[in-house]
C-alpha cells in the first residue's frame, strides 16, 4: 500500500484495504478504488532493430508443474500425422509411440492421469492458474514421496487442490471440493491433513473475510452491507471470537447480522445454503456476536425503522 495515502478522498475514511491479487487500494466504507497498481507482464528489454530482437528474444513455454514432464519432454508425433506416411513408415511410427509409453515410469503415468483430473476439478471450481500450479507441485511431491500408495488418486488431487487454495488465500470450502471431485468431504479433509503434515506444507488459518465477497455476491447484498459485515468480523477478531470457530460459519453469521442492521433481511436458510453450513451454526455464531459485540440495539433500531416503513 502506498504509504502516502492516509485516507479516502471521497468519504475521508481511513479504513482502507489493499487487494494483493489485483493491486488495488479500496475504501471499505464507500467502495472507492483509490489506487490501481497495474503490473506490466511485457518484455523487460527494448527492441532497437531486428538483429537485437532476435538476439534477445526467448522462445519456448516456461516450465510448469501442470504437465507431467514440466513441459520439457518430447512426444513422438500425433496420430493425425499418420496420413502423411506409407504403410511401412506408419507401422514404424506406431511401434515407436508404443515403446515411448512402455518405457515411461510409473510416476509419469500416474502424473498424466492425475494432472488431467486436477485440471478438470480446477476448471469446475474456477480456480486461478496460480492455484492450479501450486496444487500440481504439491501432488508431484506427494507422488515422489510415495504418499499416494493406498489412497485414491482423486482424493489426493482434491487434498492438494484444497491445500493450494488455503496457501493462496482462495476461499473454497471442503463441501465445494467434495462436490467437484466426487470424493466424500471427510476423505478430502483427511487426505489434506495427511499430505500437508508429511510434506511439511505451512498452512495459515483461514480468514473469514476471504469468504465475504463470494457470500455477499451470492446473496445480492449491497456494498454497504458487505462493508458492515467486514467491520463486524474485525471487531470479532479483536475480541478473539474467530479463533477455534469455522471461518465460513462466522462469516455467514456476520453477513446475516449486517443484513438485519441495513434492512436487507435474508433468512438464515438462505445464508446457510450459500455458506454451506447449517442454520444451527448460524444461530450459535449470531448469538455470540450479538451478545459480545453489543449489536442488539442496532438490530432492534433497524427493525423498528422497517416496521414504520411498512
Amino acid at each position: 500500500m502506498n504509504e502516502y495515502i492516509k485516507k479516502c478522498p471521497e468519504c475521508t475514511s481511513i479504513d482502507l484495504f489493499w487487494n494483493k491479487d489485483t493491486g488495488e487500494i479500496v475504501c471499505r466504507d464507500c467502495g472507492l478504488v483509490i489506487e490501481d497498481k497495474m503490473v506490466d507482464f511485457g518484455q523487460e528489454w527494448r527492441e532497437i532493430d531486428s538483429d537485437t530482437a532476435m538476439r534477445k528474444r526467448r522462445v519456448g513455454a516456461p516450465m510448469s508443474y501442470t504437465q507431467f514432464d514440466r513441459g520439457l519432454g518430447t512426444e513422438i508425433g500425433f496420430e493425425h500425422d499418420l496420413g502423411k506416411f506409407n504403410s511401412k513408415d506408419r507401422n514404424k511410427f506406431m511401434r515407436l509411440r508404443r515403446w515411448q509409453y512402455r518405457i515411461s515410469t510409473a510416476i509419469e503415468r500416474n502424473l498424466k492421469m492425475a494432472l488431467a483430473e486436477l485440471k478438470r476439478v480446477s476448471s469446475f471450481l474456477k480456480l486461478p492458474k496460480s492455484v492450479e500450479e501450486e496444487a500440481s507441485r504439491i501432488y508431484t511431491m506427494a507422488v515422489q514421496r510415495g504418499l499416494v500408495r493406498g489412497r485414491s488418486m482423486e482424493s489426493v488431487v482434491s487434498g492438494a487442490l484444497y491445500a493450494a487454495c488455503r496457501r493462496n488465500e482462495v476461499p473454497r470450502t471442503l463441501d465445494e471440493m467434495s462436490e467437484a471431485s466426487g470424493i466424500d468431504k471427510k476423505e478430502v479433509g483427511r487426505t489434506y491433513r495427511f499430505i500437508t503434515r508429511e510434506l511439511n506444507v505451512k498452512i495459515l488459518p483461514s480468514n473469514p473475510i476471504d469468504y465475504m465477497a463470494r457470500f455477499s455476491s451470492s446473496l445480492t447484498l449491497t456494498p454497504e452491507t458487505h462493508s458492515r459485515a467486514i467491520k463486524i468480523l474485525e471487531q470479532a477478531r479483536l475480541n478473539e471470537l474467530t479463533s477455534g470457530r469455522g471461518p465460513t460459519g462466522i462469516a455467514a453469521a456476520a453477513l446475516y447480522i449486517a443484513s438485519l442492521i441495513n434492512g436487507e433481511k435474508r433468512t438464515q436458510r438462505e445464508v446457510a445454503d450459500v455458506a454451506g453450513v447449517t442454520e444451527v451454526t448460524i444461530r450459535n455464531r449470531y448469538k455470540e456476536l450479538v451478545d459480545i459485540l453489543k449489536l442488539e440495539r442496532e438490530i432492534s433500531k433497524s427493525r423498528k425503522v422497517m416496521e414504520e416503513v411498512r
